[in-house]
């Protein structure tokens, strides 16, 4: 039995995916025909049912990857192959404070939610009162929210939380709020970064070599799916490659004593006299 207020997934015969919350007394539409809720409540996750029309269709339960991919969106969000990550790398978990900045509509806030579960606690910051009540509306459609507190607030002023475990900063200018950044987190707090060009995250890799941050790492992650067809089996013809640059470093006093025992190549050497020379 499902019960009312599961949020579905329909997937039609040519591997469309609707997700859709079950509530008594509606009925879902589509091209195939219509399904009333009674009838999907009898049934269990995994199951085939047939439409008015007589065209069956996989009934499934929402994952967190569906609920990213059909929120409601006034800005561009981050894709799921990028928040999988930035949550892995933030630490998002059990009893975890997570200090976020730029919510946008909200996508990167649902799976910290997600991971942070009851225990855990999502700080977000968003200066544009349309985006944070968007957000609140995506929260809510996804089931998820309960451990978020929505905060309308300028970070020049400073971030609602201090001590935080992790900080995550998807603003256009994330080196102007280093100081604010650092007094909002415990010492060897991790901090993310989402950045659209390499100008940007040029300006912050100066901002992070003032310090007190460890050394950061710059990525970008690609996803290749390949059809999968036994005997045939190649890649597809698109992907999802570069979405945004990600930035991940640690809140660390005392980093650059480090560099004073690191083995440098000629390289190294050059890109050290040059930061040096940059200070």
């Amino acid at each position: 039995m499902i019960p009312y207020g599961s949020l579905i997934v329909y997937v039609t015969p040519k591997g469309r995916r609707h997700v859709c919350r079950l509530e008594e007394g509606q009925a879902w539409h589509s091209r195939d025909g219509w399904l009333p809720a009674e009838r999907i409540a009898e049934l269990d996750f995994g199951s085939v049912a047939l439409t008015s029309l007589g065209v069956p269709v996989l009934v499934q339960e929402a994952t967190l990857e569906d609920r990213l991919l059909h929120v409601k969106r006034l800005t561009q969000v981050i894709y799921p192959k990028d928040i999988a990550y930035i949550c892995l790398r933030l630490g998002a978990g059990p009893g975890r404070t997570i200090l976020e900045a730029g919510c946008g509509s909200g996508a990167l806030t649902l799976g910290l939610s997600w991971f942070c579960g009851p225990t855990g606690k999502v700080v977000s910051h968003e200066a544009r009162e349309e985006f944070l009540r968007l957000a609140r509306r995506n929260l809510d459609w996804a089931g998820l929210g309960a451990n978020v507190e929505l905060h309308h607030r300028d970070i020049a002023e400073g971030f609602a939380q201090s001590g935080a475990d992790a900080l995550f900063l998807d603003v256009r200018t994330p080196w102007d709020y280093l100081v604010q950044a650092s007094a909002a987190l415990r010492p060897g707090a991790t901090l993310g970064f989402l950045l659209p060009t390499t100008d940007q995250v040029g300006e912050l890799l100066l901002g992070l070599e003032q310090g007190p941050f460890s050394i950061p790492e710059v990525c970008e992650l690609f996803i290749r799916r390949w059809k999968s067809v036994p005997g045939r089996l190649r890649p597809e013809d698109r992907m999802t490659a570069h979405t945004g640059f990600l930035v991940f470093c640690r809140l660390q006093a005392g980093a650059e004593i480090l560099a004073g025992f690191r083995s440098l190549g000629t390289r190294e050497r050059k890109q050290e006299a040059a930061r040096l020379n940059r200070s």
